[in-house]
């Protein structure tokens, strides 16, 4: 079997990729998630974290070794060179791990699903390009919801992502995600059987 094309998944926070990557994989699609991945460069014991902690300092680190996201978020987002910083230690970390992921992929194409596809160029490891949008106050909503941070926070987020525009221009694909989950597992499904005729992502 010819190795599979990859897909690059985006959206905004709140927008919903990661329901939309989920409806994706309960159709036999092998997904590479950055965000895991980038959970996984800072674990206990991967140079990466060593590294962090010498630059921060050690009260980055939790009582049992693990980091201490909440601080290091606060960190950045007041400093933008502290954020560049950390950007360039991780990403080329991140990127090696998702390329190790997607490598062992045996589904017909795989996703590769990012935050930050394209301010991270992690667009560049794909060959067709899937936005998830979904109107700012929802997105608001929704990570309110989930992720139990203030506005501010997410507003913060949500600024040093790629503006909607941004998302749009480079997009292949979009899928507006304002209704629900039925609605929303019936596009995925109508994509995934578009996607099944493409030869590297084209038609």
């Amino acid at each position: 079997m010819s190795a599979p094309w990859i897909l690059g998944l985006t959206g905004g926070i709140g927008s919903g990729k990661s329901a939309v990557a989920q409806c994706f994989i309960e159709l036999g699609i092998h997904v590479a998630d950055a965000d895991q991945a980038a959970r996984w460069v800072v674990e206990p014991g991967q140079p990466a974290l060593t590294q962090i902690a010498a630059h921060f300092g050690p009260e980055l680190l939790q009582a049992d070794g693990q980091l201490d996201r909440a601080t290091l978020r606060q960190r950045i987002f007041q400093d933008p060179a502290e954020r560049q910083w950390l950007e360039a230690l991780l990403h080329p970390l991140i990127n090696q791990a998702l390329v190790r992921d997607l490598a062992g992929a045996q589904s017909p194409y795989a996703i590769l699903v990012s935050p930050l596809l394209i301010e991270a160029g992690q667009y560049r490891l794909t060959q067709r390009l899937l936005v998830v949008d979904a109107p700012e106050q929802l997105q608001l909503q929704r990570a309110l919801l989930r992720d139990q941070v203030s506005e501010q926070q997410i507003r913060a987020i949500l600024k040093i992502q790629a503006s909607r525009q941004e998302r749009l221009r480079h997009a292949d694909d979009v899928l507006t995600n304002d209704r629900d989950l039925h609605w929303l597992r019936a596009e995925v499904q109508r994509l995934h059987l578009f996607y099944l005729t493409l030869r590297g992502g084209q038609p």
